[in-house]
Formats: structure tokens, sequence, C-alpha cells
């Protein structure tokens, strides 16, 4: 690592070198080993930042001068930074298990959320884009994040008197962020330059360490741009469609530009969300120029090693650009790639021919990719819905959408607490591998230690909440009786809820105050006390969402209510981890299917925290009820107010009757045996299930490594497999309209169904079709489908063949449909060929 003089401030003592190492790798957001040197070098600052690299800059001379010629100090650097080399050259998961048959990984996504010393985030994308990036560190995955450094990042919330959001939008300043420039051989900063309508614009470039893996990002805060340029990245999801196309093509195109300028050749391309669809075109373009072929054999070459994971549960949530904004600042692109603005406009419609339907970025990442899916396993149905418009007369089912479902980085969101009891249990190196035994080993885990770790959590974050709550409380110009009264609120011993969310109507935030003296009377009872720690934002342009927050603050206002509910400000990194680590309970109540994972329940798992949400998302697949409780009948109910009454009643007769009661019901130890029992079933059987852990070597088995061999294989040979694939192309659409069926004869013979259908090939060849029977599938089971044999052309007609099979007879011969799909081998069908013929 080279680290440029000019971003450490001060000048680093001989001694403390090491201290600039550390620092730097963003690591330390989930490894906590030295945090000790941190705290020696400034009690105060660590304590309210939690940023290493911020300390660095801020820390005196006199100071770290004084820290150098203390001996046990230095020694302690040394030891930390050995203890972190090795952590990061040992031998990790992915080279044990498949040595060195995966290249780089190039992961693109338009926010990363790593830890709030870095906050280019708003929510739970970029959350799982971050905790993403730490575990292909721990597994050894190769890969390589792509992003944007933005000036400002996503707001940040305050409440005004009356108790309404209010945005703020402070300065991310790059040298107290934990970043470099990255740099030239010369060690000339590196810059991109892209051309935009009528002129240039020159990006710079920054490096982010996360142990094993590295982070670049892209900014247009250049002197030499516009002021309207340099402000192209100044807000994540900030100003209208014009801005946020120009962000997008900062993204995907000046993105791969980026790596390929750093000596990178990634095989596999995984975009994180449609945002950095251009990414596919871009590295269809390089392809063209290193190559020297056509845009379509380029595409075909590139598209094997593209993965496309949407993360958006309704067609209205995709990014869309009107013709006239594509044609101003891609146009001239869409020249250079050979198929003018019409040709990149119809890869993201529907319609291609269409004049006015926008560019639809999901549509251009599906098209561009060879792989796609979903991010829960009802996400993965819901986005098969929603795409089944590209793919017409095509079952439902057959859509080409898979699933990986979510997970979270356990280790960045686990406890002190939690980490110690996990470690007993099941080892230290527990998220560093396949996971193994580790449901049967933390099994035996006593239960008076779950409890009393449970309490602890709870007590923990009872203290912050106080200290958090005085703090707004100051910040916001309250009465000095008021700031002191923070410390009395919220009881350690009373069961305490979170529900922390973005506020949003779909999520209905404001589902538990349907009925606000029912929810009183839960909070204040004296024998069975229920207490609330509340928080969220709301989107700056969102009134909706806003006048959600709004009735929150006014209900936490209440006298009765006041010292059993708060409403904590500024929903972030650092504020959810306490949460998840300290509540008993969590809530989530969206609108199923409009939550598409909703991944904040998965993090209270690893600390003993249970789970109280509608089956929508991670839930759907992750429910039982030994783990927790569930909202809903798991059917889709819209925006129906009659549907949100009745499961706002279903919420609160669960906490009456099943939830609070399993709480309070202890035996002669004080302990809730139950209460328990989920608690050690919800930590064995859910953490690992829900850990990022698995969900990224679901994503290196089942599709990096695939889609790498694939991409190999069309490569190969000056991409002659990929030439092939698109004359195969050309003749099928050019074919296809011709092909039809003759009348089927089925008979039964010898206790099967024997089917023979003439068909009529036209000019296509036999051997690039495929046609068989299809049934629809009966209960649970899978769809049928058999493989018709082809028998000899017809006499007198040499493009008529008969197809036959023969079927055990255990379902009705009309059951079965003769149908014709294209077939090519390596091609993926129906993603690259959606053509599908269906007997009359």
């Amino acid at each position: 690592m080279s680290i440029s003089p000019c971003y450490l401030l001060p000048s680093i003592p001989e001694g403390l070198d090491g201290l600039a190492e550390l620092a730097l790798d963003l690591r330390w957001s989930w490894s906590h080993t030295a945090d000790e040197l941190w705290e020696r070098v400034d009690p105060e600052l660590w304590a309210m930042t939690r940023n290493p690299w911020l300390i660095l800059q801020t820390v005196a001379s006199a100071r770290l001068q004084q820290l150098a010629e203390d001996p046990s100090f230095r020694d302690l650097v040394t030891r930390h930074l050995q203890a972190h080399r090795e952590a990061l050259n040992g031998p990790a998961w992915l080279q044990q298990s498949h040595g060195e048959a995966l290249g780089t990984v190039a992961y693109f996504s338009m926010e990363f959320g790593l830890s709030e010393a870095l906050p280019l985030y708003s929510g739970g994308l970029g959350i799982l884009a971050g905790d993403f990036l730490k575990t292909a560190s721990d597994l050894g995955v190769p890969v390589v994040g792509a992003g944007l450094l933005y000036q400002q990042g996503y707001f940040r919330q305050a409440l005004d008197a009356a108790g309404g959001q209010m945005e703020f939008y402070p300065y991310n300043d790059p040298s107290q962020l934990p970043v470099l420039p990255v740099r030239e051989r010369d060690g000339e900063w590196l810059r991109l330059e892209m051309h935009f309508p009528g002129r240039r614009i020159m990006l710079r470039a920054w490096e982010a360490t996360v142990g094993r893996v590295r982070l670049y990002l892209l900014d247009s805060n250049d002197p030499v741009n516009s002021p309207a340029d340099r402000g192209i990245t100044s807000e994540l999801y900030g100003g209208g469609p014009e801005l946020r196309l120009q962000q997008e093509i900062v993204l995907g195109i000046g993105g791969w530009r980026l790596l390929r300028a750093l000596g990178l050749q990634p095989e596999v391309c995984h975009l994180n969300e449609g945002h950095a669809a251009l990414a596919v075109l871009e590295r269809a373009r390089t392809h063209m120029v290193e190559r020297g072929q056509p845009f379509a054999v380029a595409l075909a070459a590139t598209r094997a090693g593209n993965i496309f994971t949407t993360h958006t549960p309704v067609d209205a949530g995709f990014d869309r650009f009107s013709p006239a904004l594509v044609n101003q600042y891609l146009g001239g692109y869409a020249e250079k790639l050979g198929i003018g603005v019409k040709g990149l406009l119809a890869l993201g419609r529907e319609n291609p021919d269409s004049p006015d339907e926008p560019l639809n970025m999901a549509y251009l990442a599906l098209r561009g990719a060879g792989m796609v899916n979903g991010v829960s396993r009802l996400h993965g149905e819901v986005s098969r819905r929603i795409f089944q418009r590209l793919f017409p007369r095509w079952p439902e089912h057959e859509v080409p959408v898979i699933h990986v479902t979510n997970g979270v980085h356990v280790p960045s969101w686990d406890s002190t607490g939690a980490d110690s009891l996990w470690s007993d249990a099941c080892g230290k190196e527990r998220w560093l591998g396949a996971l193994g035994t580790i449901e049967e080993d933390f099994r035996r885990v006593p239960e008076e230690r779950l409890w009393e770790f449970r309490r602890q959590g709870r007590c923990e974050l009872i203290h912050y909440a106080r200290e958090r709550l005085a703090w707004q409380l100051e910040r916001r110009g309250a009465r000095s009786d008021q700031v002191r009264g923070a410390a009395d609120v919220l009881d350690p011993e009373a069961l305490t809820i979170g529900f922390a969310r973005r506020f949003a109507t779909y999520k209905r935030p404001n589902l538990l105050l349907h009925d606000e003296q029912r929810l009183t009377r839960l909070l204040s009872n004296p024998q069975r006390p229920v207490q609330l720690i509340v928080a969220g934002k709301a989107h700056p342009r969102d009134e909706a969402g806003k006048a959600l927050v709004r009735q929150w603050t006014d209900f936490v206002r209440r006298p009765e209510v006041r010292s059993h509910a708060i409403f904590l400000v500024d929903y972030d990194m650092a504020l959810a981890e306490k949460m998840v680590q300290g509540v008993d309970l969590w809530i989530n109540t969206p609108r199923r299917p409009w939550e598409a994972c909703g991944t904040s329940g998965m993090k209270v798992l690893v600390n003993g925290g249970l789970n109280l949400s509608e089956l929508d998302g991670w839930w759907a697949e992750a429910y039982c009820p030994e783990t927790g409780w569930a909202l809903g009948d798991g059917r889709e109910h819209g925006d129906d107010p009659a549907w949100d009454a009745r499961e706002a009643e279903e919420l609160y007769r669960l906490l009456e009757e099943q939830i609070i009661p399993c709480f309070y019901d202890r035996n002669g130890s004080g302990i809730p045996r139950a209460w328990v029992g989920r608690m050690r079933a919800s930590m064995a059987d859910l953490t690992p299930r829900f850990s990022s852990n698995r969900m990224l070597r679901e994503y290196v088995e089942g599709l990096y490594l695939p889609a790498a061999a694939s991409l190999r294989r069309r490569s190969a040979e000056g991409a002659g497999k990929a030439e092939a694939l698109c004359r195969w192309l050309e003749s099928l659409n050019a074919g296809w309209p011709d092909l039809r069926f003759g009348p089927i004869e089925v008979r039964e013979e010898n206790g099967q169904h024997r089917f023979t259908v003439p068909v009529h090939l036209g000019n296509l060849n036999p051997e690039g079709i495929l046609v068989e029977l299809y049934a629809e599938p009966q209960g649970r089971a899978e769809p049928e489908r058999h493989s018709m044999g082809c028998g000899d052309a017809s006499p007198g007609e040499p493009q008529v063949r008969l197809y036959h099979a023969g079927i055990p007879v255990h379902r009705p011969a009309a059951d079965y449909t003769p149908r014709i799909l294209p077939l090519f081998d390596g091609a993926a069908v129906p993603l690259e060929a959606s053509q599908i013929l269906w007997y009359r």
C-alpha cells in the first residue's frame, strides 16, 4: 500500500508506521481486535467517531510522539499489525475449496454501507453491498468493488421543535475518510476523461481497503469541471432524472473504464441492481475494440460473465430515462457501439420499436446478463412475474430469474457478548469457512447463559439509548430538566421491541399506531411492561413518509408514553448496530410482497433477538413457530385499508396473547424457558442460514464459477463460440416465423402414452431446436418436461420431421402439450433466445 504524505497529517513518528496501515483498512469495522490502540490514542474521539483514520488526521503530533516513546504502545502496534497481516495472508475458503478457479469479480453498486466512517449509503441496498465486500474478504473471494464517492452522501436527519423531520447534508471531506487517491505509476492522480453533451468531464479515483478486497470510487468534484459537473457525485439519490442518468453513466461506463485502467480484467461483472447496467455496454465496447468484432458478437461473448441482481419488488421501482435524455447523453456512445440510439433503447424496452417507451435500466441489465437473480425466494417469484412481459408465452416459473437470498455479515453486527458466546460454542473461525457443525454446536449452550447474555445486551442498549436521547434533546434545544429526564426512560428488565426502517408507506411503520390507546395500555402495564425504540428516515421528497415520522414523534411525546417509547433520530449504521444487538423483539410490517428481502431482522439473530414480521422477503422462507412470530396469511392484499386494520389487530393480539406472556412466564430461576427456547432455535438455525457467508458461497458456486467458465468458453479461439451463437440467433430469428406443428397423434401402448407430431421446420436446422412435451406442475411438484426424439424427414417433405416420445401413463394424455424451444450448446434459453412455439 502506497500512502500519500499529503493525506496523512500529522506525520507518523518512527515506530508507529503501522498505525496508518491499520487505520486505512476498513477491516476494523468488523474485526475489533485493534480497538484498544485507538482508544489509547484518543479515547474521547474514538468513542465519538469509531474512525481510526479520522483520529490519525486529528491527533496532535505531540501526542503521537509521546506514544512513540512508549515501548509498550510500540509493541502493541507491532503485534496488531502482525496479526492483521497474518489474518489477510492466511488460507481462505475459496482457495481451499476451489483453488484458483475464479478470476476477478467486479461488483458494481450505487451505494456501499461499510461503516459510518465512509457514509456512502442510504439503506438496505448499500448495507448489503458493504456486507458483501466484507464477506468476500473473509472467504478470499477476489471481489473488487466499483462505486461513487459522494460529496454529501445521503442526508442526515434531525427533528424540529414540533417533531417534524429536517434534512442536512454535511460534506464528506475525503481527507478525513478512510480512502486514498488512486495514483498512476509516476505519482499523478489517476483521472478518467468522459464525454458528456458538448463537454468533457474529469473523474477522480479513490481506493478504500476492505481487508483482502478493494473498493474503487469515482468522483466528479475535480476543479477542472464546471460547478454543475462537479455536482454529479454530490448526493446519493438526489436531483432529477438527468442527474441520475449522469451518475449511472459515471458508475457503469466510468466504473468499467476505471477497472481496466487499473489493469484489471474481471471475469465476472456483478450488477447490484440496475443502476450500473451501462457497465455491460462498456464491457462489450471494450471487447469490440480489443477483438475487432461487432457489438452483437461482443455482447454475446461478454454477457456470459455478467450477473444482474434485482432488488426491486415492483415494476415502478426501476429507473427509466426518456428517449430524448438517452439520445442527449448516450447518442454518440451508441454510434460508437455501432447500434445507434435506437438499438441502445431497444435493449432497454419491452417493445423495441416503440418510439416513446423509455429506457428501462433493469431491462438493459437483464438483456446484458448471463444470469439474473432476486434476493429471496419470494422475491424470485415476484421478479419472474415482473419480467414475464419480456418472455411472452413462457410460463411464469420458467422466466429466467433464480434467487439467492440475502444474508448479513455476522461479525459486523454481533455484540461483544455475542462474539464471546459464539466463540465459546463454535470457535473463533466460525464464519470463515463452510459453517460445518455450527448449528449443532450452538444448541448445546446452557439456557442460563443464553438468558444472561440477552439481559446484558438489553441493558447495554438501554444505556446507549438514554445517552443518545439526551444528546438529541440537547441539540434540539430542550430544557435541561428534559435532557436529565432521558436518564430515566426505559427499563432494563422490560420487554424491549425495536422498529427501525426507512419510513415509506409500503413499509407501514405506523401499523403499531393503528390503535394508539391499545398500544399505550401495552406499554404502561405495570406487571408486564413493554417498551419501544423506534428509528427511521423518510426520503426528503416523501411527504407521506415524513407524516409517518411525525405520527411517531407525536406519540412518544405523550406523558403516559414518554418513559416507555422513544424515537431516536438519524438512523444510521451506528444506531442500527446498537439496536439489533440489544432488542428482544424486532418488528417488520411491510405490505407483502413489497419487501424484496429485508435484512434488518437478520441482524438480530446472532444477538438473540426474535422476529415478529410479515410473511414477506426473507421471513417468508425463514419463519417457523419455534423461532418467532408471523403476520399475515402469506397472500397479497395491496394497500387495502381494511386489510391493514386486520393485520394491526393481529399484531396487537400476538403481542398480548403470545409474545408478552412468553417473555414474562418465568421458572423458579427467573428464566423464561419458552422464550429462551425460541432464542436457541433462532440463533442456531437461522443465523448461519441467513449469514452473508452462506449467501456469498451460493453466489460463488451457483453463479460466479459457472459464469466464469461460460465466459472462457465463449471468449476462446477469438470468441468463435460467440460468433457461432450470433449466427444461430440470426437464423433462428429469420426462420422461426415459418415454424409450425402438424396434427398430433396419441395412442396408449404398453402402459405408455405414445406421442407423434410432425414439425414443419422451414429453413431451420433440427439441431437448433428442442421439441418437448410439457405438463403443468401438480401440487408442489415441478412441471414435467419430456424431450421428443427427432425422426427421419417425411418422404417428399425434407423440412418436415416426425417427433416421438413415450411417457408412462400416470396423467391423462391431454395434460401434455408439445412445444418448441431454441437449442444451442451453451446458450441461456430463454434469456438469450426467448422464442417459444406451443402446439395450437
